[in-house]
């Protein structure tokens, strides 16, 4: 077994598959928000390794499925920019594990060493489609981007350590479906971690 750091959007039916399969495949998953995590720009950029920046951006995020941002135009230092600004913008899932980190679901040295077949690239698409004319249905960005401000955070949200993961996480593991968990780094001076 595993024990891998599982950043999603929470809400994603596409992110909940792609857990179902880490775990099926005996892994022990740590999920954590995406959109919640205050992340440092070194540390994002971490995921991103060996990829073309085009491929940094969430393809299904609205703003680049309907043309606002020219992913082709952006050199990695705007890429990181724009994604530290809006994360609903960042590839996903972010997999952090001990054979490397990867963002998204597509094949790669760090899936196959986690055992994912490559037939698994079909779990990298949004399961809810895009908002067209002809289905009516809106992907899950489609919504987040509805509810969210441009930042991708609620208002309400307080600004967590600047380096790294801190925000809500829970726990899944094998059949026993998830258990809700507490990052340590988020937990207050003086409390215990998880």
């Amino acid at each position: 077994m595993t024990a891998i750091v599982f950043y999603e959007k929470p809400g994603c039916i596409g992110n909940a598959r792609q857990k179902q399969l880490l775990v099926g495949l005996g892994h022990r998953l740590e999920v954590r928000d995406l959109l919640r995590t205050a992340w440092d720009a070194d540390d994002l950029a971490s995921y991103f390794d060996g990829m073309r920046v085009r491929d940094w951006l969430n393809p299904s995020a609205p703003a680049v499925r309907d043309g606002e941002i020219d992913i082709d135009a952006l050199d990695a230092d705007a890429a990181l920019a724009l994604l530290l600004a809006q994360p609903l913008l960042i590839r996903r899932p972010l997999i952090d594990s001990p054979h490397g980190r990867c963002a998204g679901f597509v094949p790669g040295p760090v899936l196959a060493a986690l055992g994912v077949p490559d037939a698994a690239r079909e779990l990298d698409t949004c399961a809810r489609g895009t908002q067209t004319p002809q289905s009516g249905a809106q992907s899950c960005d489609a919504r987040a981007a509805a509810c969210r401000s441009d930042t991708g955070r609620r208002a309400t949200d307080a600004p967590a350590p600047a380096h790294s993961g801190a925000g809500r996480s829970s726990i899944v593991q094998g059949s026993t479906g998830r258990s809700p968990g507490q990052d340590s780094r988020a937990a207050p001076a003086g409390s215990a971690g998880p």
